[in-house]
């Protein structure tokens, strides 16, 4: 009972303090998620044992440039091709057999662009036409919030078959499809709300981020296994690291950018 207290005030702590700066303003949320990228480079940093701290100094360059400097649409597109390139590197270490197989500079490239580059593209998506769009990032917000709390509710209640007992043994393929028809449902309401994007959009936009989200979760999960940990760090209390609370956000923040970009192309 007591470390389900403590997860609850831990994860309104958290909620509270990404609803304030999302309602503050677009600077506050900026700053807010370059301190989470920086905490979670540290602790992906101590989880896979990269040495030095150059990582940090280029997560700063890369986010300032990005967030403050760079407009130019080929530049941010460059940006999106090499981070879902590291995703899709990140998948198939995923899928392989293997436990270990980067050397240090392929960590580091991994780390600034698979945290980094999500980070910085969960702060591009708000704005939409030179405005702050505060209900399609707390729509995106909730999407994974909805995804991953009815995710483990389906899972505990009635899930019998695993989804991926090597890396995740907890998570099930019933939780999976729970996570997944009430996030569609948080689409429809979302809808409402945010009317920027239509309802279709709303579902495929859902369909990109929990599956993108889930599949953030697992590669986390085998980090953690490969390093022997349990959470990725302390920080947050019943709920281990910063890492282990943005590890969904982070992955699928720049599938999620790409289709929006694509719906403002078709649309």
């Amino acid at each position: 009972m007591r470390e389900i207290l403590r997860r609850l005030l831990t994860g309104a702590v958290y909620v509270i303090l990404l609803l304030s700066a999302v309602f503050l303003s677009s600077d506050a949320f900026d700053f807010l998620f370059m301190i989470f990228g920086l905490a979670c480079l540290y602790e992906y940093k101590r989880m896979i044992k990269l040495r030095g701290y150059h990582i940090f100094i280029a997560y700063l360059a890369l986010w300032w440039a990005y967030i403050y400097l760079v407009q130019d649409k080929i530049l941010i597109n460059i940006l999106m091709f090499i981070t879902i390139s590291i995703n899709f590197i990140l998948l198939y270490y995923l899928f392989s057999g293997k436990e270990k197989l980067f050397n240090g500079l392929q960590k580091f490239l991994i780390g600034l662009f698979y945290i980094g580059g999500g980070c910085i593209f969960l702060t591009m998506i708000p704005y939409k036409d030179n405005e702050f769009a505060k209900f399609l990032i707390m729509g995106i917000f909730i999407l994974i919030w909805v995804n991953d709390s009815f995710a483990y509710l389906v899972g505990k209640s009635i899930g019998r078959n695993k989804l991926f007992p090597s890396i995740s043994p907890k998570k099930t393929i019933e939780g999976a499809i729970g996570g997944f028809v009430f996030a569609m449902c948080a689409a429809y309401f979302l809808s409402k709300y945010e009317t920027n994007i239509t309802l279709g959009q709303w579902f495929i936009l859902a369909a990109v981020i929990v599956l993108t989200g889930n599949l953030g979760d697992l590669i986390e999960s085998k980090f953690k296994r490969a390093a022997g940990v349990k959470d990725s760090g302390a920080i947050l209390p019943g709920h281990g690291g910063m890492l282990d609370r943005l590890d969904s956000l982070v992955f699928a923040a720049p599938f999620a950018y790409l289709t929006l970009i694509i719906f403002s192309h078709v649309s």
